[in-house]
C-alpha cells in the first residue's frame, strides 16, 4: 500500500564552499534543506506499544529515525495510527494533510507534528511525545478534578491554541482533557490538531465510524449529523470547550455511563445541556453556560472565551476564591427575538453602515420591519449600557435614535438571518439556506441542508429567497415526487400539511403534523428541505373543501369531530321524523274499524307522512 500512496517530493542535500574570511581556505558544507514536505518513509519508524486509544484510531510510542549527510537523529514520538480507511480515500487525506502541515508547524499552541506515513496499510501520523495531559493531571488529583487558577489558566491557553487552528480554517472537533498536551513548560497544546475535520467527506471501512464526529460525550448537537442539523463552525468547538471546562471541574465526564445512542437523546432530541456548578466567578459561568447553546449562532466566540478565562485569572485568591472583577455580576443586555448577548457582539456596527431592523430568530409569525433601510450617523452608548445607534432614513428630517441590538447590518442588500437562494442550483446541497455571515467586502457564509460545513462564496451568488417562520404550515410542493425527507401521506394517498415547529441554522425545517392520530412511539415530527416545500393557509386554499381539509390538518380531532356531528345531526333527524310520524298516527286513528276504512286511513297517514319529509 505505501507504493500506491503519492508521496511529496523531497528536497534533495547540497553542498556549498563557506567563506571564513581566508579566500584560500574555503570549506565544503553539506546542506539539509528544512522538511518542507509531510512524508516520512515507513521503514524509518519503529513502533514499541500503544499507549492510548480514540474514536479515530489508536496512538502508539515509536521512534522516528532521520538521517542525513553527517547526522542520525532518533526521536521519540507519539503515533496517531488511524482506523483503516477505503484505499481510494488515504491520498485524499494525505493532500489535505500536505496542505496544511506547514502552517500547523508555525502554531505554538498546537502539537508539533513530524509528519505523516502508511504503516501496516494505516495512515499515521507522527508527532512529538508529550508527557501528560490535562487528563492525566485529572486523574493524580483529588476527586479527578483541578483547581480553579489551573483551569483559567488552561483554559485561556486553550482558547488561544484554538483560535490558532481556526486561523488556518481548521477545526478541532474532538477536544476533550485527554487531547490537551502539557509541554515541558507546563504549557497546554491541542493534541488533536483536527482530524475529524480533515476526515469529512471520507468514508470509514467500518460503518460504524461513518457516523462518528469526535467523541459522543464532548459533541454539539449539530456535529451528530451536519449535514442535516450542521453547519458545523467555529462554535462547534465552543461547545467541546465548555464540555471540557465543566469535567475540569467537576472531574465527571460530561454523560458519563450514557451509550452513544442515550447521549444523541439527550443532547440532540431533548436539547438537555450539562450542567455547570455554582459558585464561579459570574463572568466564567456566564460564558460557558453560552457554550451550550442550542443554536450554534448563539454560542460565544473563542474570542469572547478568551477574555473572560484571562480577565477572571486576576480576580483569583491564591486559596481558589474569586474577588475584583469576577465578583462583579454580569449585566445582561436586554435582548429580544431569540438572540443572547454573544449572537449580537459578533456585528460590530460602524458609522456608514447601512442598516435595517433585525430579523427575528426563529421567528413565530411573519417579521414586521420597524426600521426600514437607514444608514448609521451616529453611535451612542458603552460596553455596561445599552447602545444606541442614529440612523439616518431616507424620507425622514431627524435621525432615529434606535437600540442597537434590533439593528443588522445590510451589504449588497443581504443581512444577517436572511433567507437565500443560490441563482445557480445544484443537486449536491438544498439551493436554499440561511445566511450566517456578510462582510463589508461581499463575502458571505451560508448554511445549506445537506453540507457539513459552512458554504463560503459571494453575494452575487446568492438571491433572496421566500423566508419561513415558526408556526407556518408548509406542504409539498406539486411538483415533488420523492422528498429529500420522509413525509406522511392521508388516508387518501395525499400528502398531509404540517406546521413548521422548528428552523435549524442551515435552514432545515422540522415540522409536525397535528392533523395526524399518533400512537404509541409512532413519530410525528418529519424533517423537510425548504426547497420543496411551499407556504399554505386558511385564506390560501381555494374552495370549501380545501379550506376543511386546511382545519383538518390543524388538529387530529377535527375529523372525529366531524363525523360525530355527522352522526348526531342523522340522530336528531331520525328522532324527529319518528316524533312526526307518531303525531299524525294519533291524529288520524279511525273510530271505525272496518278494514277498508283501515286501510285507507294508512294510506292516507303515509302519504301525509311523505309529504311531511320532503
Amino acid at each position: 500500500m505505501p507504493q500506491q500512496i503519492k508521496a511529496p517530493k523531497q528536497v534533495p542535500s547540497f553542498e556549498y564552499e563557506l567563506f571564513e574570511g581566508d579566500p584560500d581556505l574555503l570549506r565544503t558544507v553539506v546542506a539539509t534543506p528544512t522538511q518542507t514536505a509531510p512524508w516520512i518513509d515507513p521503514s524509518s519508524l519503529k513502533l514499541k506499544h500503544r499507549i492510548g486509544r480514540g474514536p479515530f484510531g489508536d496512538i502508539w510510542l515509536a521512534t522516528h529515525h532521520q538521517s542525513g549527510f553527517d547526522f542520525q537523529e532518533y526521536h521519540e514520538v507519539a503515533v496517531k495510527m488511524l482506523y483503516p480507511l477505503k484505499q481510494e480515500h488515504m491520498q485524499k487525506f494525505i493532500d489535505k494533510f500536505e496542505k496544511l502541515f506547514l502552517k500547523c508547524r508555525e502554531l505554538p499552541g498546537v502539537c508539533w507534528l513530524h509528519g505523516v506515513s502508511v504503516v501496516n496499510g494505516k495512515i499515521s501520523i507522527a508527532m512529538r511525545f508529550y508527557e501528560g495531559s490535562v487528563g492525566d493531571q485529572m486523574a493524580q488529583s483529588k476527586g479527578g478534578k483541578l483547581s480553579l487558577p489551573d483551569i483559567l489558566r488552561y483554559g485561556s491557553q486553550l482558547a488561544k491554541g484554538l483560535i490558532q487552528l481556526h486561523s488556518i480554517g481548521l477545526l478541532v472537533l474532538n477536544m476533550k482533557p485527554s487531547n490537551f498536551l502539557i509541554s515541558d513548560h507546563d504549557q497546554l497544546v491541542l493534541g488533536d490538531f483536527g482530524i475529524p475535520y480533515l476526515l469529512l467527506g471520507i468514508p470509514f471501512s467500518d460503518s460504524d465510524m461513518a457516523l462518528r464526529l469526535g467523541t459522543p460525550n464532548y459533541m454539539a448537537p449539530e456535529q451528530w449529523d451536519p449535514e442535516v442539523r450542521g453547519p458545523l463552525s467555529l462554535e462547534t468547538d465552543v461547545w467541546g470547550f465548555g464540555c471540557s471546562v465543566v469535567e475540569m471541574l467537576t472531574g465527571v465526564q460530561p454523560w458519563f455511563g450514557k451509550l452513544s445512542e442515550e447521549i444523541y437523546h439527550s443532547v440532540v432530541v431533548r436539547k438537555e445541556k450539562p450542567h455547570v456548578p455554582s459558585g464561579l466567578p459570574p463572568a466564567v459561568e456566564h460564558v460557558i453556560n453560552g457554550c451550550f447553546e442550542y443554536d450554534l449562532r448563539n454560542r460565544p466566540l473563542v474570542s469572547d472565551l478568551l477574555l473572560v478565562f484571562e480577565s477572571s485569572q486576576n480576580a483569583i485568591h491564591g486559596d481558589g476564591g474569586w474577588v475584583g472583577l469576577g465578583s462583579r455580576p454580569i449585566k445582561e443586555k436586554s435582548v429580544g427575538n431569540g438572540y443572547t448577548t454573544w449572537y449580537l457582539s459578533k456585528d460590530h456596527l460602524q458609522v456608514g453602515d447601512t442598516v435595517r431592523s433585525r430579523s427575528p430568530l426563529n421567528a413565530r409569525r411573519p417579521h414586521t420591519v420597524d426600521v426600514r433601510e437607514g444608514t448609521i450617523v451616529g453611535l451612542d452608548g458603552d460596553a455596561d449600557k445599552n447602545s444606541f445607534a442614529l440612523v439616518k432614513v431616507p424620507g425622514m428630517h431627524n435621525a432615529l435614535r434606535v437600540q442597537e441590538s434590533t439593528l443588522g447590518r445590510v451589504t449588497f442588500g443581504f443581512a444577517v438571518g436572511d433567507w437565500v437562494r443560490l441563482k445557480q442550483e445544484t443537486n449536491s446541497h438544498s439551493p436554499v439556506g440561511i445566511l450566517h455571515a456578510v462582510q463589508r467586502d461581499g463575502a458571505v457564509s451560508v448554511g445549506f441542508l445537506g453540507l457539513e460545513t459552512l458554504w463560503v462564496g459571494k453575494a452575487y451568488q446568492l438571491q433572496m429567497a421566500e423566508p419561513y417562520y415558526v408556526g407556518q404550515f408548509v406542504r409539498l410542493k406539486p411538483n415533488v415526487v420523492t422528498p429529500r425527507f420522509e413525509w406522511p401521506r392521508k388516508s387518501g394517498g395525499t400528502w398531509c400539511s404540517g406546521r413548521i415547529s422548528e428552523i435549524l441554522p442551515n435552514g432545515c425545517l422540522v415540522v409536525e403534523f397535528p392533523g395526524r392520530f399518533v400512537l404509541g412511539n409512532e413519530p410525528n415530527r418529519f424533517l423537510a428541505d425548504p426547497n420543496e416545500v411551499e407556504s399554505v393557509s386558511f385564506y390560501t386554499c381555494p374552495g370549501i373543501v380545501e379550506k376543511y381539509h386546511h382545519v383538518e390538518d390543524f388538529h387530529w380531532a377535527v375529523r372525529p369531530l366531524a363525523i360525530a356531528f355527522g352522526l348526531f345531526t342523522a340522530m336528531k333527524l331520525t328522532i324527529l321524523m319518528g316524533r312526526g310520524i307518531s303525531a299524525r298516527l294519533k291524529k288520524n286513528r279511525p273510530n271505525s274499524q272496518d278494514s277498508g276504512d283501515r286501510k285507507s286511513g294508512w294510506r292516507r297517514i303515509f302519504r301525509d307522512a311523505s309529504s311531511t319529509t320532503k
